[in-house]
């Protein structure tokens, strides 16, 4: 995480499929772009959900993604007051994004993670 950055901001969600390549479109050429330019917020980065497999306690275990969403969007925060801003709520509206995308998500979630360690200079 950039040093500055104490929070993070997850928005998890699903897209109809005939949507993808839009959703994927806006969301890196717009969407993050613009949250970006935002002061206090530092790198975003998005991610896709995998199965995976873990060996714990010396047993190889399978895990499904199985009802969780699988586009993930991580914005590194100062400060959870960024996502109640005027700046923030702007961003959020501006390009395709609230006509040509939102209305194609699903299942979505947003989750705050506060910095516990290493842990942050206050």
């Amino acid at each position: 995480m950039d040093s500055k950055s104490k929070y993070l901001f997850i928005a998890s969600m699903d897209v109809e499929p005939a949507k993808e390549a839009l959703f994927n479109d806006v969301y890196n050429s717009e969407h993050c772009p613009e949250l970006g330019k935002i002061s206090g917020v530092g790198p975003i980065t998005r991610f896709e959900a995998q199965a995976f497999q873990v060996l714990i306690g010396g047993q190889m275990q399978t895990v499904q993604t199985d009802g969780q969403p699988r586009f993930h969007a991580m914005y590194e925060l100062e400060s959870p007051d960024i996502l109640r801003s005027p700046e923030w709520g702007e961003a959020v509206e501006l390009g395709r994004w609230p006509e040509q995308v939102r209305p194609h998500t699903s299942n979505r979630r947003h989750t705050l993670l506060r910095l516990t360690y290493p842990e942050a200079n206050n």
